[in-house]
């Protein structure tokens, strides 16, 4: 069944309404050295907003702020209409400590910086952007709350942290009737699955909604790569483009492009594109809220978009799913053994529902 930007999914525990496909601005700005300049980023904006998507991300440090900052500018006329997500935790000042970090003063400095920035009295949804191993989760907790009770965050979330400290924090505000955790984000997609150990799960029973980042793995699964990528010459090499950096974080292995095969041989079959077909594989997940799409052109995002109108059979779903699958190792293992099933269920049928 064909879903559409305006097919709005709630965002975990909370009641708030999101497109399915959430608009990643990455892209907004060319500081880093790629992206849209702002013309071009209009456009993308523009294109996403009038097909009936509201759900947009960014970030305090995404093209050194230049992100938000058009964001700002985009917003000024809709900003109601529109959840607006951004991340704090990194360093926003080289050689100032404090400037980045999970603390208070990083997240009460970083959010009064971003509604400069985005040119708003309010942030929709902010997550804490990767986990710094240091401020204790009262801190961050506290501070969150603070801020949803001032009103200059409505919801808050959480971003690259373990399983274990996601499901902590979630406890104590809710031991301590703080403001919970509506959404998780992480990296996933057909190559990345390791989230389906720990994190997922415990996304799912502590209510919080999954926004993966990514979603083609860097490019891996557009089925632009090749095994002649793979050569020593490649991978020595260090000219910055996205092929090195992909060798660099070893996305581009022979067994990821075993995987962006079998999408490639499932995309022809369905008359879509490897990359409309794996980021359809991800929206598809019912463990998933909104994927997070980015595009330097209009035509890329068009072109993604059309995620939204593939169709899989059970056939080519498992296919894919088996082509990725990892081991889920201890002790998921054991726990979906046979003998353990025996063992604590007995003959008896129990029927479990969510």
């Amino acid at each position: 069944m064909s879903l559409t930007l305006d097919t709005y999914r709630l965002l975990g525990r909370s009641g708030l309404r999101v497109s399915p496909l959430a608009l990643g601005t990455a892209t907004f700005g060319t500081e880093w050295g790629w992206g849209a300049e702002q013309d071009e980023a209009r456009k993308l904006f523009d294109l996403y907003v009038e097909r009936g998507g509201n759900f947009i991300d960014t970030a305090n440090t995404y093209t050194d702020g230049s992100s938000e900052r058009l964001l700002g500018e985009f917003t000024r006329d809709n900003r109601e209409s529109l959840v607006l997500a951004t991340k704090y935790t990194t360093l926003r000042r080289p050689g100032d400590p404090n400037s980045g970090g999970s603390h208070r003063k990083s997240l009460f400095a970083s959010v009064e910086a971003s509604l400069r920035q985005l040119n708003t009295d309010y942030i929709d949804l902010l997550y804490l952007h990767v986990w710094d191993f240091t401020t204790p989760v009262e801190e961050i907790l506290r501070g969150m709350d603070d801020l949803v009770r001032q009103g200059k965050v409505l919801y808050v979330a959480i971003s690259n942290a373990p399983a274990w400290q996601v499901s902590r924090m979630q406890t104590i505000a809710d031991l301590r009737g703080w403001s919970p955790l509506v959404a998780l984000q992480i990296e996933y997609n057909l190559i990345e699955r390791t989230g389906e150990r720990d994190l997922i799960p415990m996304a799912r029973e502590m209510g919080l909604g999954v926004v993966p980042y990514s979603p083609l793995a860097g490019g891996v699964l557009t089925g632009k790569y090749s095994r002649d990528d793979l050569s020593a010459t490649n991978a020595g090499s260090d000219d910055g483009t996205r092929k090195n950096f992909n060798l660099g974080l070893g996305t581009l292995t022979e067994r990821n492009l075993a995987i962006a095969d079998v999408l490639k041989e499932v995309a022809t079959e369905l008359g879509h594109t490897p990359a409309q077909v794996g980021l359809a594989w991800t929206l598809r997940n019912p463990n998933v809220t909104a994927p997070i799409i980015g595009a330097r052109t209009p035509a890329q995002l068009e072109s993604n978009l059309g995620a939204l109108e593939v169709d899989f059979t059970a056939a080519q779903l498992a296919r894919l799913d088996e082509a990725g699958a990892i081991e889920l190792g201890a002790p998921h293992g054991l726990l979906a053994s046979d003998h353990i099933r025996k063992v604590t269920k007995g003959d008896l049928k129990i029927e479990t529902r969510r």
